[in-house]
């Protein structure tokens, strides 16, 4: 694989007239503030030709802190209210606003603050500056724009208390929330920065928030990339170029067959911080969380922001994208079901192929392989259709699928999904072996090299393997803890317990990253069906394939015995022990086992608790929460609720992940409301279930996409290492002409 190189974007990364491409070529990856040094972030000494901009609502705290961070810095500050706007007016602004209006006011004050010529300089910008474009392109051509975001109640009380009368659109019949709410859009267009201001935080603070933001946005070669099974050697000179995010996104999986991993870990978030984003929409917190996780080196605050909301957009079917649902007692269901196909696969492959778009470099074509036992591949096929058409033209994907190991419906709907740049390609063998068969293809040195050489065809991957698939799902896990607290069901910092019906780790990983961020986790429900290998792992670390055949059960996408995220998480509780971590899952791929020292056994169930649910007591929980509740569980969630039945103790509430809509898998849900068997196609065990007025209704999106898929075709390989290798190459023959 490619050393990928990241791209730095200092000024232009919000005008919309230049595009994503001609950024990546005028701006080559360099540090901001290059010049400066690492001794400028250490001392806070500060440069002679660049400025501090503080922009944020009125009330937000910008003169005071601009001050402060003057200060520290020992250099000028400039605030736009009184050392800008009343010096040139010869008037207050207030008095200004009065005269002319809110519409001229803001060309008058946007045309004084384009005759600023500052450097080296903090500068206040009032709360209407971002609402003049012209104004803030100057302030951008010489100034990192740091936006200090403070909790819209805080901003009212301070505004109430203040009596201000100089704000732009203020009027008796405009709410403060609303002029709030309607400037967010032309804050976010511009921030370099956002600095996350927790409700009472004083404004010293803020300031050196304000200077750990900078340092962060500088320093960008910190936040590095290493895979599980990395060792550092004391001998050896030569150390392997660094990985960012946008390499791990480009290259999915270690050259060394390890997964990687942030080298220093995830960011955690303060109490304070946490609690800001109660009232926050999901589409926010998402943004929040992944600016705090992926520097703006490899994707840019404004366009994170722009990736975010197409994927978090009108293809979910509801508008608070991942909802929580009181069941019964101290349980909750996080439905994450309401994205295009109808599983949580969708959280992260609907965001995954815009970012993966935007770090892959122009020049080179890209197949994206993927393994699913059932839910993955239809996700990333829809995911990657909503590419513009630029995109999918260069960015391909290609879903391995157990033939015979996943329901009829996922079956039909992921045929459904090809649109152009997707094939679904049926597998006869197990998701293992799916799995198992990328690993293997993407470490061929000599077959990557090959369709590179030929075809000028890389390869990429798509799985949880991936990290950009992963580091969505957390985002949910944290959401639906901060919407617990929203409905006044728990108070921040109480704890809670989540149980996610779990088969290659990912979804459950997902939420121990959001604990190690500062979500109140208690402990992670580890549920298992018939193929209960985690189970008997997290009980005794012991894991043994050593036997083991996979089961097929009614609960398909956790018919899993190889749990590929397990390495990651064995990685974070071993101290970042490579040695280890590569020890382990050889002995795995070589003896079929591997068994845990009870130390790290020990830290393992600090966090996780396991148990594993019967096919007929899954069937039976469908049965009886219908009966009491109206309400009907899919198979995975089930398996879940059955388990958090028999472990959770009902001292603090638990998150029960319901990961997918039960329409999809229709013939046990019939089965299991003893509705008798109907053996007819896919579209009509739909039509029979929505006959009973179930709650949640049948998933439109999925009945939409099998009728009008009935008759599309896919293709079947046998399960053959070598056999897949010619098949994928001659998909890339076909789709990409051969280098000249």
């Amino acid at each position: 694989m490619y050393h990928i190189v990241r791209y730095q974007h200092l000024k232009l990364i919000t005008q919309n007239t230049v595009s994503k491409v001609h950024l990546k070529l005028i701006f080559p990856r360099t540090l901001a503030f290059a010049h400066l040094g690492r001794s400028w972030i250490s001392n806070h000494s500060y440069a002679a030709d660049q400025n501090i901009v503080l922009m944020g609502p009125p009330g937000a705290g910008k003169t005071t802190v601009g001050r402060i961070v003057g200060q520290k810095l020992g250099c000028p500050v400039i605030d736009v209210d009184n050392d800008v706007l009343e010096k040139t007016w010869n008037m207050s602004v207030s008095e200004k606003l009065q005269d002319i209006g809110n519409e001229q006011f803001l060309e008058e004050e946007g045309k004084a603050l384009l005759k600023i010529s500052a450097s080296g300089s903090v500068i206040s910008l009032t709360g209407s500056n971002p609402m003049h474009a012209a104004s803030m392109q100057h302030m951008k051509k010489n100034g990192l724009v740091v936006y200090l975001d403070v909790p819209t109640r805080d901003i009212i009380d301070r505004l109430e208390f203040l009596k201000l009368d100089r704000i732009v659109g203020q009027g008796p019949q405009i709410s403060m929330r609303d002029i709030l709410q309607y400037r967010k859009q032309f804050y976010k267009k511009w921030y370099d920065i956002r600095v996350l201001c927790e409700s009472g935080i004083t404004a010293e603070a803020v300031a050196d928030k304000v200077l750990d933001a900078v340092k962060r946005y500088q320093d960008s070669e910190a936040e590095t990339f290493i895979s599980t099974r990395y060792v550092k050697s004391e001998t050896c000179d030569h150390k392997d170029p660094a990985k960012y995010f946008s390499d791990v996104v480009i290259e999915g999986l270690a050259s060394d067959g390890g997964l990687f991993v942030p080298e220093k870990g995830l960011p955690e978030l303060t109490a304070g911080e946490w609690q800001s984003l109660v009232e926050a929409t999901y589409v926010e917190r998402a943004q929040i969380i992944l600016e705090k996780c992926i520097h703006p080196a490899d994707i840019p605050a404004s366009t994170l922001g722009a990736i975010v909301e197409i994927a978090y957009g009108e293809n979910f079917t509801c508008s608070k994208i991942a909802p929580i649902r009181h069941l019964s007692g101290n349980q909750f269901l996080l439905e994450l079901f309401h994205g295009p196909t109808a599983s949580f696969k969708d959280f992260a492959s609907q965001l995954l192929p815009h970012i993966f778009a935007y770090c892959v470099p122009t020049s080179c074509n890209y197949l994206v392989l993927t393994a699913t036992s059932g839910d993955t591949g239809s996700a990333v096929l829809d995911g990657f259709s909503r590419l513009n058409d630029a995109d999918k033209q260069r960015i391909v994907v290609a879903s391995l699928f157990p033939e015979d190991g996943v329901s009829q419906i996922q079956k039909s709907q992921m045929i459904g999904c090809q649109r152009g740049n997707g094939w679904a390609i049926g597998v006869k063998s197990d998701f293992d072996f799916c799995q198992m068969a990328i690993k293997q293809i993407f470490t061929n040195s000599d077959y990557t090299g090959f369709l590179t050489a030929e075809y000028g065809t890389a390869l990429s991957a798509a799985n949880s393997i991936n990290w950009a698939r992963l580091l969505p799902q957390v985002i949910y896990h944290a959401s639906a803890y901060l919407d617990l607290v929203h409905q006044s069901i728990i108070a921040f910092g109480s704890p809670i317990d989540v149980c996610v019906p779990t088969g290659n780790f990912g979804n459950i990983l997902a939420a121990l990253y959001a604990k190690k961020m500062g979500i109140p986790i208690r402990k992670c429900i580890c549920a298992s069906n018939e193929n209960n290998i985690l189970t008997n792992f997290l009980r005794t670390g012991l894991y043994d394939l050593r036997g083991r055949r996979l089961i097929r059960t009614l609960s398909p996408a956790i018919d899993i015995l190889k749990s590929s995220n397990l390495e990651r998480h064995l990685h974070l509780i071993a101290n970042g022990d490579g040695q280890l971590v590569t020890l382990l899952f050889n002995q795995l791929e070589n003896q079929s086992h591997f068994q845990l020292q009870n130390e790290l056994l020990e830290k393992l169930q600090q966090d996780l608790v396991a148990g594993w649910c019967s096919e007929e007591d899954c069937l039976t929980a469908i049965h009886s929460v219908y009966s009491t509740t109206g309400y009907i569980l899919d198979t995975h969630t089930a398996v879940a609720k059955v388990v958090a039945d028999r472990l959770q103790d009902r001292t603090c509430p638990v998150i029960i992940s319901s990961t997918a809509h039960y329409s999809k898998f229709a013939p046990a849900i019939l089965r299991a409301l003893r509705i008798a068997e109907i053996k007819q196609n896919p579209l009509s065990q739909l039509h029979l279930l929505s006959s009973y007025s179930p709650l949640p209704p049948v998933h439109r999106g999925l009945l939409e996409t099998l009728k009008k898929n009935e008759m599309q075709k896919h293709q079947v390989c046998a399960a053959d290492v070598n056999v897949l290798m010619a098949h994928i190459e001659t998909l890339i023959q076909n789709r990409f002409m051969k280098v000249s």
